[in-house]
């Protein structure tokens, strides 16, 4: 249970993400996708339950206790530092490692999005939305997290760019092993690329199955969804 003071926004809701899965969590405008994902990274407090990451009870440890612990956060704005270059934003994912270290994982994350190495000097500010969600994206790996949470990183994206972020970047991710949670608004272009999915509606889980058990029932399409979903 967890929200901003007041009554809570979310309320009795259970989810679970294993090592290489992308699990997304969908539902209409003001369901609590995002106070659920703040939660988790220890940017709200949760006032009962609990967050496990692996063996480990981590409720209510600060974010940079949860990320030494390893998890990342990806917030849905603010994502990379704009005045900094690409490269520079990279290293600074890598801040507790050795430079020798840091060069590696570099290599690395360039290999997995090879549109990064002709961008390294380019100022992070001066990025299409897209790029600066790959550098985002690149500077969460940089730490090698168990789980990665992503906060609509399609938000604010053409149709496109959105489906090129979700199909190139991030239903890849389940393939380094990394446990995936996302919520996202694009329902259909999320689950597509997910194992699981949840549904939340007014902060109280409705629905748990397999993103494409999800994808086939028209009725939440329209109920939870919204019908824009079934053609985004």
């Amino acid at each position: 249970m967890t929200g901003y003071g007041g009554a809570p926004v979310v309320a009795g809701v259970s989810l679970d993400v294993g090592p290489g899965e992308i699990v997304t969590v969908v539902g209409p405008n003001g369901a609590g996708k995002s106070t659920l994902l703040k939660a988790v990274a220890g940017i709200l407090r949760v006032n009962a339950g609990r967050v496990s990451l692996g063996n480990d009870d981590v409720t209510n440890w600060p974010t940079y206790r949860l990320a030494r612990a390893g998890l990342g956060y990806i917030p849905q704005v603010a994502e990379v530092f704009g005045e900094l270059s690409v490269l520079e934003n990279l290293e600074m994912g890598g801040y507790r490692d050795s430079r020798k270290a840091v060069k590696q994982r570099i290599d690395e994350i360039v290999e997995m999005f090879p549109a990064l190495a002709r961008m390294r000097k380019r100022r992070a500010d001066r990025l299409s939305g897209g790029e600066r969600k790959m550098v985002a994206i690149g500077r969460a790996l940089m730490s090698n997290p168990r789980l990665l949470l992503l906060d609509e990183p399609t938000a604010g994206l053409s149709p496109a760019l959105s489906r090129e972020v979700m199909e190139s970047q991030v239903a890849g991710l389940g393939q380094l092993g990394t446990a995936v949670l996302m919520v996202e608004q694009k329902a259909h272009s999320a689950l597509s690329v997910s194992h699981w999915g949840y549904v939340l509606a007014a902060g109280r889980l409705q629905i748990s199955a397999s993103a494409s058990e999800i994808l086939k029932r028209p009725d939440l399409a329209l109920v939870f969804l919204g019908e824009a979903a079934v053609a985004d």
